[in-house]
């Protein structure tokens, strides 16, 4: 089998750590196995690196931003590649040009736009065990990209969908997939297996494991990813096409999100346009809108309400406060005090009356739903966040997810 394992920067945080991974990656290898590793910076290494920037320039440039920053992969690559040799392994260590990453322009937050896969594949036919610094790449003119967030977990699928990988691991500081976060539901279970769709669902409501671009590629790539952690053996959770999991539960998870904020618009002006006008100027922004509601007031005008990101609201109001003096909204309101909270399963598509639980679930547990979005395998409601985790084990329970 050919194993693409990818280590975060907990797992790589000091070199004791880095010494852990050298020996499972040996022994991956040792079961006859052909293995590329992955990794990313070792734990806190980003952000000193940020700082040392920061002392002459509170705006550095972007480029030398990706060059100052793809060092802390580099540095973690060649010290396991060190330690794998020492073990008696042939181990090379490859920047994200040599394993032949090409990006798009885009410094800090580029996209993968290919792999030019011939060196890594030599490599392998070769015995060698290859360790590539996550997080980077090159564009066209030769000048180093970064990914942006989760950039060595998309570097890991990516090079796994090229070389057409049997496995893609990612190895963190969590043992896998739950049914909602132990730290809310002690009871949660962890996931022995989950599809992509689900993945990607959980992963855009507030699950913090996976992020959603790494899915999203493993998918199109068709790669079969495995979350696990690096501190144990314990078997992770594998995300893979639905087709693969012969029992798909009628419900996977229970995802939260803290990180939204609800804007009220009162009395928008009567006229056609005037909601295309308003999101099209939040999406030229790139605020993230999520949830919209909208309700005609008694005198013929429009009451809005819709949900952002937390992080998109300033800019959000700047938006609003432009309709506003114009008299084309007569009021504004926002509530930063509210989560969504979010039930995920692929069994929604087959089964009736999973919404009514749901509802029935808040309404025993005395909880206003302000808000509601649904799609095939989604229910999300937005409430108080001081409701939050008894929505969450509330559901939990009400699903027997704990079974």
């Amino acid at each position: 089998m050919l194993i693409v394992q990818k280590f975060g920067g907990t797992s790589v945080g000091d070199l004791d750590r880095i010494g852990n991974v050298a020996s499972r990656v040996s022994a991956t290898k040792k079961e006859g196995n052909d293995v590329i590793v992955v990794v990313s910076a070792m734990s806190g290494e980003t952000n000193k690196l940020v700082g040392y920037a920061e002392h002459f320039s509170s705006h550095p440039a972007a480029a030398e931003m990706d060059m100052l920053l793809s060092a802390g992969e580099r540095v973690t690559a060649s010290l396991l590649a060190i330690a794998l040799q020492e073990m008696g392994h042939d181990a090379t260590a490859m920047t994200g040009r040599k394993a032949g990453i090409v990006t798009d322009v885009n410094h800090t937050k580029a996209r993968i736009e290919r792999i030019d896969p011939e060196v890594m594949q030599n490599a392998v036919k070769s015995g060698k065990i290859i360790v590539v610094a996550g997080f980077q790449g090159v564009n066209e003119a030769g000048d180093v990209t970064t990914l942006g967030r989760g950039g060595s977990d998309l570097s890991a699928v990516a090079i796994a969908g090229a070389l057409k990988a049997d496995l893609c691991e990612i190895y963190t500081d969590v043992s896998g997939i739950y049914t909602t976060d132990p730290r809310i539901e002690p009871k949660a279970k962890k996931l022995d297996k989950i599809s992509y769709d689900e993945m990607l669902e959980l992963a855009s409501l507030g699950a913090k494991v996976l992020q959603n671009r790494s899915v999203e590629m493993a998918k199109k790539l068709n790669v079969n990813l495995v979350t696990r952690t690096s501190f144990s053996n314990e078997e992770g959770t594998l995300i893979t096409k639905e087709e693969n999991i012969m029992e798909a539960p009628l419900v996977s998870g229970i995802a939260l999100d803290r990180n939204q904020a609800r804007i009220s618009l009162m009395g928008v002006k009567d006229r056609p346009g005037i909601a295309s006008d308003i999101f099209n100027r939040l999406a030229t922004a790139e605020v993230n809108v999520d949830m919209i509601i909208q309700n005609k007031a008694h005198d013929g005008a429009t009451n809005i309400d819709f949900t952002v990101p937390v992080g998109d609201l300033f800019d959000a109001k700047e938006i609003v406060d432009s309709f506003v003096q114009d008299g084309e909204i007569k009021a504004d309101s926002y509530n930063e005090e509210i989560c969504k909270v979010s039930v995920v399963g692929v069994g929604m598509r087959s089964h009736a009356g999973v919404a009514a639980k749901a509802f029935s679930t808040m309404a025993e547990n005395n909880i206003n739903i302000n808000m509601i979005s649904t799609s095939e395998i989604k229910i999300s409601m937005v409430i108080d966040e001081k409701y939050a985790e008894l929505a969450v084990r509330g559901l939990h329970d009400a699903y027997e997810l704990e079974k």
